[in-house]
């Protein structure tokens, strides 16, 4: 039986001049390929009247995949910087808790550290909007946007009148502050291949990490030879310069939105020109492509990945966990070095830094090794890359953090030397890094064109476990003592943690498999 071609047109535009390309997008017998009546004439003309707009080839320079190296390592430390800059706001306010505690008359210590975790609270509904809303109008205006929203509402923080207002206005500033976090990671998928992300991922992910911990150390000298205000203030005048940097800088890099511009081009070059008019349409489009109801799909994605995806629920439960601990040991470390030790809020907070350096050498770790690692399991594998081949890293890091919660909780005695406690922190920082960034490189690289989406719904269930353990961790720990009650959480990093790589990496594609937004 013979077969009959339908093909519609391509149009590529260069930048020198335009050309035209045919693609087969249809392939029928040949009792169905006559037209049978009017209707059939008119869908079958249709058909041939329609330009797809696409990239020019695999070497296309508008392809954020193929910008120079430079544009594309100066977008990826930019929005590290965005997404350094919101978290250390969200700590550096912890040692000078006291100071507002005494103007605003705040006696309860719930308050005050909801004071500092409510910033946190808003990481988890931030993001599952302004995520989304990047893969529908871009990430470069969603970016800029929401970290304006950030700066003015960082530096209301720092004028507010009362504890309300505080609360209010941090609230109000996490929302925005979040977005890097889940933008900045599908930013990375525009621009890197697979086997390339490894090192930007690692600078990207160490940052809202590092932020946390590098706020409170200098957050602690800034309340001590000024006041808390001034906390606020100096990030926000950090925030500022790096806003003028990323409104320099960055550019748009999802491919949707930077293919329907082209489109526009091309459509108004039409209407300019006389002849017959062509419909035209990007490879993303759909017949239900229309802004309302992108917008609606866009908006609830996160949630429908969060309800209806297995490997989504299993990666925030664990993310959920480490991202607990974190901000555990980020509030309570006053109590060690400024309790058990005396030390004064100034060199209390340089003990930050013994955090810093497990988060910060783990991350040059993965950074070194991930990728290597990646290329040699995907030769093994016919060459083709999975998802799955990001994941060893988290091994290592699963036994190094209930290692670092039994040796910092049973040596912080004012009889053992300060230094043991700060290398049981080092643990710490190594077994939160190397899982997290191995979930964050594992989710970007499942859920490629919807990685902002898929990194909100794991923030989500993290940030509000990031708000959640603080509250009740001053509780545990006066009723049980450092030991016993970093003993609890020790136990619990070996009964979620450990499993988790061995689960992730037996029936992580299986569970993968079956989703609908991953990719197969």
């Amino acid at each position: 039986m013979q077969r009959h071609e339908t093909a519609v047109e391509v149009f590529l535009p260069n930048t020198a001049e335009e050309s035209q390309a045919t693609i087969v997008i249809k392939d029928k017998p040949e009792e169905l390929a006559p037209p049978k009546d009017a209707v059939d004439i008119e869908m079958a003309v249709r058909e041939q009247d329609i330009l797809v707009v696409d990239w020019e080839g695999p070497d296309d320079p508008e392809n954020p995949r193929n910008w120079p190296a430079s544009k594309k390592w100066l977008a990826t430390v930019l929005v590290s910087a965005y997404a350094f800059a919101s978290p250390a706001a969200s700590a550096m306010i912890s040692p000078a808790s006291s100071q507002f505690d005494l103007e605003f008359g705040i006696t309860k210590e719930v308050v005050s550290q909801i004071v500092t975790s409510v910033f946190v609270l808003a990481y988890a509904f931030g993001p599952l909007i302004l995520g989304p809303l990047s893969e529908l109008f871009g990430r470069n205006l969603t970016l800029q946007g929401s970290n304006i929203w950030f700066f003015i509402f960082n530096l209301a923080c720092g004028g507010a009148q009362n504890q309300g207002e505080l609360i209010a206005f941090r609230f109000l500033a996490g929302l925005g502050g979040g977005a890097p976090l889940a933008i900045g990671g599908g930013l990375i998928a525009d621009c890197f291949e697979l086997n390339e992300r490894g090192v930007a991922i690692s600078i990207f992910a160490i940052a809202p990490l590092l932020g946390p911990v590098l706020g409170p150390l200098t957050g602690a000298w800034v309340a001590e030879r000024a006041s808390w205000r001034w906390v606020f203030w100096s990030t926000s005048i950090l925030t500022g310069i790096i806003q003028v940097l990323g409104m320099l800088f960055i550019r748009e890099s999802y491919a949707p939105v930077l293919l329907a511009r082209k489109a526009d081009r091309i459509r108004k070059r039409m209407d300019s020109e006389q002849g017959p008019k062509r419909e035209v349409q990007t490879i993303y489009d759909t017949p239900d492509r229309h802004w309302k109801i992108l917008l609606k799909t866009a908006l609830i994605r996160p949630f429908v990945l969060f309800f209806r995806e297995p490997i989504m629920q299993i990666l925030g439960v664990y993310m959920a966990f480490i991202y607990g601990l974190f901000y555990i040991f980020l509030t309570t470390m006053p109590t060690i070095f400024e309790g058990i030790y005396k030390q004064e809020v100034g060199i209390a907070g340089i003990h930050y830094l013994a955090l810093g350096i497990g988060l910060v050498g783990g991350s040059q770790i993965c950074a070194y090794w991930q990728d290597r690692i990646y290329v040699r399991l995907q030769k093994k594998n016919d060459d083709i890359g999975k998802p799955e081949f990001r994941l060893p890293m988290m091994f290592p890091g699963s036994v190094m953090l209930p290692i670092g919660l039994f040796l910092t909780g049973w040596t912080a005695r004012a009889n053992v030397h300060w230094i043991v406690p700060d290398i049981g922190l080092v643990f710490v920082g190594l077994g939160i890094i190397l899982p997290w960034l191995s979930i964050n490189t594992y989710v970007i690289d499942a859920f490629s064109l919807y990685a902002a989406s898929a990194l909100a719904t794991v923030m989500f269930l993290r940030s509000v476990c990031g708000f959640g353990f603080p509250l009740f961790a001053p509780t545990m720990y006066n009723a049980l003592g450092l030991g016993k009650a970093d003993s609890i959480l020790g136990a619990l990093a070996i009964f979620i943690g450990c499993p988790a790589p061995w689960v992730f990496w037996h029936f992580g594609e299986r569970i993968r498999s079956a989703s609908k937004y991953a990719r197969n």
